[in-house]
């Protein structure tokens, strides 16, 4: 177990080291999103419960699942390009051992910047927790998820410019198109069709009705979507990393 835990201390340490970067600037970051948003688009919102209280939750979550992904993908791409992914390659690791390790280094900072941002807009939001079991389970599993296709896509970019380009034109468009700063039922078809096959949305949704009535009837789908998904993307990630693709060329 010392390869192990060395490995996870390294990737704990790493974004520790620079903890106004990896967990104070995304809190704050929110924190303006919450700000903003709420006065420039709360008058113009029909929903049965405060606007600001809607948002504050999905903002939490999305946060979590940005730096989930940020950490897995960063970490490994940092290595490849520094070239000391030999490092991670020539101790007896086990497949299994990688995955794990890295993505509960991931989760860390997720759950990190979740409590930190939850603190600074406890202020200006009205939190009431009605189900700690949803709010804990839809941070697991979407911090996992994201740190599973964080994993798969540092393994697969070869510089910072791919990464950017998986950033901007998918991680983005499909946490802000996941009713992070609206419901999608004021969506039209066939938008309101294609938003219940993006896991973003049933992340969010299940981690907002942790704190919010929404009347949603898409907990117990999105359990399920999700478990599934996760189960995908860990084999993906096992018989990738066992291939030795893109990091043993």
């Amino acid at each position: 177990m010392i390869g192990s835990i060395t490995l996870f201390n390294k990737e704990v340490k790493r974004f520790l080291k620079v903890y106004q970067q990896t967990i104070v600037a995304p809190a704050f970051t929110s924190l303006l999103f919450l700000l903003v948003i709420d006065v420039a688009i709360a008058d113009r919102t029909s929903y049965k419960f405060n606007y600001i209280d809607f948002l504050g939750p999905g903002l939490i979550i999305m946060g979590m699942m940005q730096n989930a992904f940020a950490n897995t993908s960063s970490s490994l791409l940092s290595s490849k390009v520094a070239g000391n992914i030999v490092d991670l390659l020539m101790p007896p690791f086990n497949v299994n051992e990688i995955i794990l390790i890295y993505c509960l280094a991931a989760m860390i900072r997720a759950i990190l910047v979740g409590v930190l941002t939850f603190v600074i807009m406890f202020p200006f939001v009205n939190f009431e927790i009605l189900n700690i079991y949803n709010l804990l389970l839809y941070s697991f599993l979407g911090s996992l998820l994201l740190a599973l296709v964080g994993l798969i896509a540092g393994i697969w970019a070869e510089k910072f410019d791919n990464m950017s380009a998986i950033t901007n034109f998918i991680i983005t468009p499909l946490t802000f198109l996941s009713g992070t700063f609206y419901s999608i039922d004021k969506l039209k078809e066939p938008f309101y069709s294609i938003s219940l096959y993006n896991p973003f949305y049933y992340i969010i949704d299940g981690f907002r009705s942790s704190f919010i009535f929404t009347g949603s009837y898409n907990i117990i789908e999105g359990i399920f979507y999700l478990i599934t998904l996760n189960v995908i993307l860990y084999l993906a990630c096992y018989f990738i990393l066992k291939s030795g693709w893109k990091l043993k060329s």
